[in-house]
């Protein structure tokens, strides 16, 4: 059992019926020429650069194997063939991570919209609450398996941070901005934890920066087994990182910061071996949690902005504590009764 099942109780009811994953992953593949046509309709117009259709349906096959993949195993290989299909076709035009999300995003919109007219799982069967988690939760692991096989060359260290091995910020970014629209699609909460080193500066000062990457290497590999898979945590900057938590409450996301920040507190500690100097290490820590309904738009450059000014809030109150703010400001968030 990991470091959270105590917080966040088994989501899907106990163990899924491998019956209902294989006839997910039967029907996506199935309807695949569907699914991806539908797809490239909207995709390849999606960004500054237009891609070609026949690309794009390359794309998006791969893309519904690795989706149905996901469904049926409940865990996508990093170094398989479809996942190294996928990195040959993305080094053919050397796509962005925020277009590959944006492409992720759209197909799973678009297998849900096809699965839902299915009368044994579609929208209104009795497993369809069921499918569509599923399914949502594939498409997190769709992405999340292909940053393990790009860290693998130096041409994508853009996706993964080499000191943390967390995602970097433009990675994370892309994944925030998909995430908020899916959101406000399903209605469902988010949460943002910020973590910032305290005095990471005083210390790369005090002890070298030797000491500071230590701290940093470390923190990244305590701080992401706090959390379950398809949690998106990153490097968000020189001295903070940042997690992501969709269809997670308030209480939960607020427990596992403090749970965090207690133990960096009692177990982290390093020392400069210039002179044996214990070095102590703290963290500042904000949680900002959001109720999306279906119809809400949430800004993702405002809820970073948000989560930013609330850790200063948790540093002039002392630091080495978790603020939390539930809810954002008005401008990072609108209601769909007032669209």
């Amino acid at each position: 059992m990991d470091s959270n099942d105590a917080v966040f109780a088994n989501e899907e009811g106990g163990t899924v019926r491998e019956d209902l994953r294989q006839k997910i992953a039967e029907r996506l593949v199935e309807r695949l020429e569907q699914i991806a046509a539908d797809t490239v309709t909207i995709f390849p117009y999606s960004g500054a650069e237009t891609l070609a259709d026949a690309y794009c349906r390359r794309l998006g096959s791969l893309l519904i194997h690795l989706l149905a993949c996901a469904v049926r195993d409940a865990h996508i290989d990093p170094r398989g063939e479809f996942v190294e299909d996928l990195h040959s076709v993305i080094l053919e035009r050397t796509l962005s991570m925020d277009r590959l999300a944006t492409f992720a995003y759209l197909t799973e919109r678009t297998a849900l919209d096809e699965l839902a007219l299915d009368e044994s799982i579609g929208a209104t069967s009795e497993p369809w609450p069921l499918v569509a988690q599923l399914v949502r939760r594939a498409s997190f692991d769709l992405l999340g398996a292909y940053a393990q096989r790009a860290q693998l060359e130096p041409s994508h260290l853009a996706i993964v941070d080499p000191l943390t091995t967390l995602y970097t910020r433009p990675m994370f970014e892309a994944v925030l901005a998909k995430e908020v629209v899916r959101a406000g699609r399903f209605g469902y909460p988010l949460s943002l934890i910020l973590f910032d080193v305290d005095h990471l500066s005083k210390i790369n000062r005090n002890h070298g920066y030797g000491v500071g990457d230590k701290i940093l290497e470390r923190l990244g590999i305590l701080i992401r087994s706090f959390f379950r898979q398809h949690d998106w945590v990153a490097r968000h900057s020189d001295d903070a990182i940042i997690v992501l938590l969709p269809n997670t409450e308030a209480a939960n996301a607020t427990e596992l910061a403090q749970r965090v920040v207690g133990t960096v507190e009692s177990r982290l500690r390093t020392v400069d071996h210039r002179n044996d100097r214990p070095v102590a290490v703290t963290l500042s820590a904000a949680v900002v949690n959001v109720s999306v309904a279906v119809g809400d738009v949430i800004d993702p450059e405002r809820y970073l902005a948000d989560a930013e000014a609330a850790v200063e809030r948790a540093k002039l109150q002392g630091r080495n504590r978790v603020v939390r703010m539930d809810g954002l400001s008005q401008a990072a968030h609108t209601r769909a009764s007032a669209m």
